[in-house]
């Protein structure tokens, strides 16, 4: 009977003992709520909420219904902790090592990534001990990370780098305030009076004292003011304005030594032009019916649109459209693009241009050396062409600065 009393004792112990560890609280099911949610408040898992209340899985959850759910059962930030620990332990794991020939206990330690002392301590040897060959050694092992340790050092060197900085800083922000003087405020004085006296600027002190605009100054007050801020600005704008002289200076005269280049090469080539040719000589009275009909026609078209790529379309041309849509229609067919046309017909010299001829330039910006821009010559050092920048079909110089300057050459067509 006695050990029957027994029995029931540790029983009914060990249950209220399991009832004390794991406590029940009362929990009514709401609006959207599920087994998770409710397992996730009070520390615990599904399973042990399925237990407590004898549900099976994908029964569904009635509003209003009373559960009891076991608190405080589920600790995953214990298990991570305990998972630590047994690899701290099974990082200090020790190996058995027969000793060989050649050993010693510094090439023992540093195979096992440990220290002589360790081993030393986990065998009992004593310093200046003689190993004997074939004894076996217990080794710790991976002990010993001297990679870790030089990163660490490395760290520190660059916190202590950085408190270096900020101090500098200081010591530099120290000595700028030391810069700035006091000044009491007097009869008469103003903020402009006061910062010139000191080689300052108005905006500079208000900053400095924390004033705002139109602010009184009160007899007496104690100003902060900062000394010699103005004459090195000063001095900055007067370097700029200098430098700015000098470019202003240096464009002028390259401008002028243009003109003065390109005047001599007009004039050289106004000589050129008077000299007459045989050609002009035996048929000067009978003019070409052909280029007449080309100058013609591409005088009909002054004013039309500039579209590029457009031949004609809708009265649009680009440069080479409007030379090859005039060609055409006199029964002449040249190429398509102003380099092809460069190349087409018999090349004629500046001296020698005649009405309806094809004159060529490179109009780039940077000068590439190619021909990109035609136009049709008139006479009298004029030429209609299609221009890219005026949008519209003009009639221009060829001796205009521009112009003369891109010059690349011409070719008759109607020869």
């Amino acid at each position: 009977m006695k050990k029957l009393y027994t029995l029931l004792l540790t029983l009914s112990l060990g249950t209220v003992t399991a009832q004390a560890a794991t406590k029940t609280v009362k929990h009514t099911i709401k609006n959207g709520e599920t087994l998770y949610t409710i397992a996730h408040k009070n520390h615990t898992t599904i399973e042990e909420v399925r237990k407590a209340n004898g549900l099976k899985k994908g029964d569904t959850l009635k509003l209003g219904r009373v559960l009891k759910v076991p608190t405080n059962t589920y600790f995953p930030d214990k298990k991570k902790k305990i998972a630590k620990k047994t690899n701290t332990k099974k990082a200090t794991k020790s190996a058995k090592y027969a000793i060989k020939n050649g050993d010693t206990l510094f090439t023992i330690a540093r195979k096992h990534h440990t220290t002589i002392e360790e081993v030393r301590k986990v065998n009992g040897l004593k310093k200046g001990e003689t190993l004997k060959l074939g004894r076996v050694l217990k080794v710790p092992k991976n002990t010993y990370f001297p990679d870790k340790k030089k990163k660490v050092a490395k760290v520190t060197k660059k916190s202590k780098n950085k408190k270096l900085a900020k101090k500098t800083n200081k010591k530099a922000n120290i000595k700028r305030s030391a810069k700035s003087t006091k000044y009491v405020i007097k009869s008469g004085d103003t903020l402009s009076a006061i910062a010139r006296k000191h080689h300052t600027t108005i905006t500079k002190m208000r900053k400095e004292n924390g004033l705002k605009k139109g602010e009184t100054l009160k007899l007496g007050r104690v100003l902060k003011i900062p000394k010699n801020t103005y004459a090195q600005s000063t001095k900055k704008k007067k370097l700029r304005i200098v430098q700015a002289k000098k470019k202003r200076q240096e464009q002028k005269l390259a401008k002028t030594l243009m003109n003065v280049k390109s005047k001599r090469i007009v004039k050289r080539e106004v000589k050129k032009s008077k000299k007459f040719s045989l050609g002009d000589i035996f048929f000067s009275g009978k003019s070409n019916a052909k280029s007449t009909k080309i100058t013609k026609l591409a005088k009909k078209k002054l004013g039309k649109r500039y579209v590029w790529g457009a031949v004609g379309q809708k009265n649009t041309f680009d440069c080479s459209g409007l030379t090859s849509y005039v060609c055409k229609k006199n029964g002449i067919c040249i190429p398509r693009r102003a380099i092809a046309q460069s190349k087409y017909g018999k090349y004629v010299s500046r001296s020698e241009l005649k009405p309806g001829d094809l004159v060529f330039f490179d109009t780039s910006k940077r000068r590439k050396g190619y021909v990109n821009h035609v136009g049709i010559y008139l006479g009298n050092d004029k030429f209609i062409h299609a221009s890219s920048a005026k949008k519209k079909v003009v009639i221009t110089k060829l001796g205009k600065s521009f112009y003369s300057k891109r010059y690349k050459g011409a070719r008759r067509v109607t020869s």
